[in-house]
């Protein structure tokens, strides 16, 4: 949808119907590096096409790894288990999935690889996984800690002993756990200290190695050592976006409605499929909500809480100060900018003032999206209550869920 604003029009009746859920932005990102570090071809189904996995897809392509897409929903990889450097520097976009997991991954290139994105992605950080690499002797730079990265690969990750601070993001220890696996030997990543934003990728990532053949144990819960066996292309299913159904979840809890997603809440690995449990008890949320290992899913919890009868507070948020905008800050400003005081920042918390009495009124407002996929889809559920909700920049869903301003149209939503 090519506008530069979109005003939903709230809804009066209860939203019901079945949507198909774009694949898992995470999985597919995953699965798609692992064909490309895989002997042989690889067939991807269920996989999501959206900006993020066109960028990883890109990047491998320059990097001499073909890369079809024979269906809307499908991915065919073939290789042969190495990757080339690039003639130019790989841009990312905004994709911090295929930025952190490239990063690691090249350095078992022969040769150097450039890592750029947007000026977005220049702001996020990705010191702590180059401190980690440096610590095996990889030639590798990040001026100001940011992209653009560069590494000089010398053919092989040495084996040995690797230590990340998980702290700010799992997708550091998530790269360095797959690009392991193509080491010269064993290697061991292990985390320092026992902190780590979102622990429930690690498991998507673990699983999905072994899945392409990587032999992986867990020595602690902070611990892992990995053979060298390198990867075995294979046939591989990517389940649907828990991130993407939590926004359908709260339309339902906003609505009274019923979606059939086709699949199940419990049915999900992913972590954000946990914000289901807590959508459940809307309107009569939680005082307290820890969101460390649900933290794609705080958007949309946050936004649903501003109906809610009872102010909520989020905690264990400080990691989406480092996404593609700063989420804590952007919800702050735009839920106060439907009515002043409504989010409020205290320290790395977010405080939701919440107010059932804001349905039904209208109160106009230009909501900023920072870029960020994840803000323009969680207020589109304001909207959903609140007339004169306009939403700026609506094509940046593109990023994980390109279809979502048409699926709620699906359901009945009509816009201005």
């Amino acid at each position: 949808m090519q506008r530069t604003s979109l005003t939903p029009i709230p809804v009066q009746h209860p939203l019901q119907g079945r949507l198909t859920l774009p694949g898992s932005k995470s999985i597919t990102n995953r699965a798609l590096l692992l064909a490309a570090l895989a002997r042989g071809t690889s067939r991807l189904s269920g996989a999501l096409k959206s900006a993020d996995t066109h960028w990883m897809a890109q990047a491998l392509r320059a990097m001499g790894v073909t890369v079809e897409e024979p269906t809307a929903d499908s991915f065919v990889v073939h290789s042969d288990g190495r990757l080339a450097a690039a003639q130019e520097a790989l841009f990312l976009g905004n994709a911090g999935t295929a930025m952190r997991f490239l990063t690691a991954a090249v350095a078992n290139v022969e040769g150097q690889v450039v890592l750029d994105g947007d000026e977005h992605m220049r702001k996020r950080p990705i010191e702590p996984l180059v401190q980690a690499l440096r610590g095996l002797g990889l030639d590798i730079s990040a001026s100001g800690g940011c992209p653009p990265v560069t590494v000089q690969g010398a053919g092989r990750l040495r084996g040995g002993r690797i230590e990340i601070d998980g702290g700010l993001s799992s997708q550091y220890v998530s790269a360095l756990l797959m690009a392991a696996a193509c080491a010269e030997g064993p290697c061991e990543v292990a985390l320092l200290g026992s902190e780590i934003g979102a622990r429930g990728y690690i498991d998507l990532t673990l699983a999905a190695m072994r899945a392409f053949g990587a032999e992986v144990e867990q020595l602690d819960a902070a611990t892992w050592r990995i053979q060298p066996t390198g990867y075995r292309a294979c046939d591989f299913v990517i389940e649907p976006d828990a991130s993407a159904a939590t926004y359908l979840w709260a339309v339902e809890a906003l609505t009274g409605g019923a979606i059939d997603l086709g699949v199940p809440a419990d049915a999900f690995i992913q972590p954000d499929a946990r914000a289901k449990a807590v959508i459940d008890t809307f309107p009569e949320m939680p005082a307290v909500i820890d969101g460390s290992q649900m933290q794609d899913a705080i958007p949309t919890l946050a936004v649903l809480a501003a109906f809610n009868r009872t102010p909520v507070r989020f905690t264990g948020i400080a990691n989406l100060r480092v996404k593609e905008c700063d989420r804590v800050a952007a919800l702050a400003t735009e839920l106060s900018r439907i009515r002043p005081g409504l989010g409020i920042e205290e320290g790395d918390d977010l405080l939701v003032a919440s107010d059932p009495s804001l349905a039904g009124q209208h109160l106009p407002a230009r909501i900023e999206t920072y870029a960020d996929h994840r803000i323009a889809m969680s207020f589109a559920l304001a909207a959903l209550k609140i007339d004169g909700l306009e939403i700026l920049d609506p094509g940046c869903v593109a990023k994980t869920y390109p279809g979502y301003w048409d699926a709620l149209q699906a359901l009945g939503v009509h816009y201005r």
